[in-house]
C-alpha cells in the first residue's frame, strides 16, 4: 500500500516515473490563463493568515463548504477569518474524491512543508504553523511566484482597464516573472444587460471617443483599447461565450440597434445575436492583425441561484449545442483568411469530440497548432476530465502540439495544479509506452512532454509559426 501522496503520486508506471523526473518536473510554468490580481503583484502583496491566501476569492472551496452544510457566514460572509479556516478544515475530509482533497495537501507540502492531514484536529496546529511562515519575506507574493517556478502569468482585465498595476510590475526589474494581460470583452458583447449603456458610456471614457448611439464609433473605441493594450504586451484575447450564436446582420440593422439600445429601449433576441456576432468577427478580425491568439471558453451556464445572485460559486455546466453556430463563426472569419489563433475550451466534457474535431477544420496556414483544444477547464480539471480532454485531443488531432495547462485561478497557491497535470500527463504517456502502444524512445517522447507542459504555449503566444 502506497503512502498518500508520495513522490510517485499518480505515476503508476515506469515510463511515466522517467517522463515526470526526468523531463516535466523542472520545467518552468507558463501560466496563459488565470485571475490573479495584478494589483496583488504590483505591491507584492504580503497575507495575514491562511483564510486570506487560501479562501478569499477560491469558489471551489466554497461550493465544497456549502455542500457540506456550512453557514454563508463562514464561506463569503463575515465570520472571523480563523473560524472560517476551522469551517474549511472541517469539510476537506470529505473532499475526498474531490481534486480539492488532493490540491489542498500538494499545497500545504509545497508550500509550507505541512505533511499532516488537515481536519478538525489539526487546524489549530496547522493554522498557527501557516501563519508564522506567512508573516515572512518568502510568503510575498512575487516570491510565492518565484518559488512556484513561474515563467509567465497572463491576467484577465476588461477593456476599461487602466492596466496600472502592470505598468509597476513592469518597472520591477528585479522580478523577473513576466506578468502580462488578456483583453476581456465581455460586457462589451452584452448589449442586452442592464449595465450596457453605462459600461459604454464608460468605454467612451476609457478610449477617448465621443460614442453616443453610434455603434461605429462603439468599434472604434474597442479598437482603441485593443491597441492599447497590445502597446503594453498583451498578447491574447478572452471571451465566456456561454452560449454561442451565429446571427448576421447588414450595418444599417447593426447601427439601430445599437442606438435602440443606448437609448434605453428593449430589442430582440435575435437583435442581440446579431450584435454579438458581428462585434466578434469584428474583434476576431482585429486580434489576427495584432496577432493575438483568442481563447473561447464555451458552455457555462452561470449565476443559477436566485437568492445568491452577485456571489461566485453557483454556475454549472450548461448543455446548449454549439457546434453549427462555432462552425459559422469560425468560418467567417476564416473565409477571408482573418482568424487568429484560436483556443476553444468547452466546460461540457460531452463536447470533447466536438471541439477535438473541429479544431481540424480551420488548421494550417504555416502555423503548428493554429487552433487548439483547449485543457480541461473549470468542472474539468480533476484527473478525470484531464485525462478525457487529453484522450479526445490525442484520438482525433495531435497531443504533441497542445499548449498544456493553465491554472484558471485567483489563488496564488494554485500552482500545484500544473505538477498535478504534469503527473497525469506523463502517467498517460507512460501507460502507452508499457503497453507498447508509443514508442519506448524516451528522448523522443520526453521531448513531446516539455513541448506540452510548456514550450508549445512559449512558441504560441509569442507567434512563433513554427512548433
Amino acid at each position: 500500500m502506497r503512502e498518500f501522496l508520495d513522490e510517485n503520486f499518480l505515476l503508476d508506471n515506469a515510463a511515466g516515473r522517467e517522463l515526470y523526473f526526468g523531463y516535466a518536473a523542472k520545467l518552468p510554468i507558463y501560466d496563459y490563463h488565470c485571475h490573479l490580481p495584478p494589483e496583488e503583484i504590483a505591491v507584492d502583496r504580503r497575507f495575514a493568515n491562511l483564510t486570506e491566501i487560501w479562501l478569499g476569492g477560491d469558489h471551489y472551496k466554497w461550493r465544497a463548504m456549502r455542500s457540506n452544510g456550512i453557514d454563508e457566514r463562514f464561506v463569503t460572509g463575515n465570520a472571523p477569518d480563523d473560524e472560517k479556516f476551522r469551517a474549511w478544515a472541517a469539510t476537506v475530509p470529505y473532499c475526498i474524491g474531490n481534486p480539492l482533497y488532493h490540491w489542498t495537501h500538494l499545497e500545504l507540502q509545497r508550500y509550507f512543508g505541512i505533511r499532516d492531514l488537515l481536519d478538525e484536529n489539526s487546524a489549530a496546529s496547522i493554522w498557527e504553523r501557516c501563519n508564522t511562515l506567512l508573516a515572512t519575506e518568502a510568503f510575498s507574493v512575487k516570491n510565492l511566484l518565484r518559488r512556484s517556478n513561474v515563467h509567465t502569468i497572463m491576467t484577465t482585465e476588461d477593456p476599461l482597464d487602466t492596466l496600472s498595476s502592470h505598468q509597476k510590475i513592469w518597472e520591477d526589474f528585479d522580478f523577473q516573472v513576466r506578468v502580462s494581460t488578456a483583453f476581456r470583452p465581455d460586457r462589451a458583447l452584452a448589449i442586452a444587460a442592464d449595465e450596457f449603456p453605462d459600461w459604454v458610456e464608460r468605454l467612451a471614457e476609457s478610449a477617448g471617443i465621443a460614442i453616443h448611439d453610434s455603434y461605429h464609433r462603439f468599434l472604434e473605441a474597442l479598437e482603441e483599447r485593443a491597441r492599447f493594450f497590445h502597446a503594453r504586451g498583451c498578447q491574447l484575447s478572452d471571451h465566456a461565450l456561454d452560449e454561442v450564436v451565429f446571427e448576421r446582420a447588414d450595418p444599417g440593422a447593426l447601427a439601430e440597434t445599437f442606438r435602440r439600445r443606448m437609448r434605453g429601449g428593449e430589442i430582440s433576441q435575435a437583435a442581440a445575436e446579431a450584435f454579438q456576432t458581428e462585434t466578434l468577427l469584428f474583434l476576431g478580425r482585429l486580434y489576427h492583425e495584432l496577432d493575438w491568439a483568442m481563447q473561447l471558453h464555451i458552455g457555462a451556464l452561470r449565476f443559477n441561484n436566485t437568492r445568491m445572485q452577485g456571489v461566485f460559486g453557483f454556475d454549472s455546466i450548461g448543455d446548449r449545442p454549439f457546434a453549427k453556430p462555432l462552425a459559422l463563426l469560425l468560418d467567417a472569419l476564416d473565409q477571408r483568411d482573418e482568424l487568429p489563433r484560436t483556443i476553444l475550451y468547452c466546460l461540457n466534457p460531452s463536447d470533447n469530440e466536438v471541439v477535438a474535431t473541429m479544431i481540424g477544420n480551420f488548421q494550417g496556414s504555416g502555423v503548428a497548432g493554429k487552433i487548439q483544444f483547449g485543457s480541461g477547464w473549470w468542472f474539468n480539471d480533476q484527473e478525470d476530465g484531464i485525462l478525457r480532454q487529453l484522450q479526445a485531443l490525442a484520438n482525433l488531432g495531435l497531443l504533441g502540439r497542445f499548449v498544456g495547462m493553465l491554472t484558471d485561478s485567483r489563488s496564488f497557491l494554485s500552482y500545484p495544479r500544473h505538477e498535478y497535470f504534469r503527473r497525469i500527463l506523463c502517467n498517460l504517456l507512460g501507460g502507452w509506452i508499457e503497453s507498447g502502444r508509443a514508442p519506448r524512445d524516451l528522448d523522443r517522447m520526453g521531448k513531446m512532454v516539455e513541448d506540452i507542459c510548456f514550450h508549445n504555449a512559449r512558441r504560441y503566444f509569442s507567434g512563433e509559426e513554427a512548433m
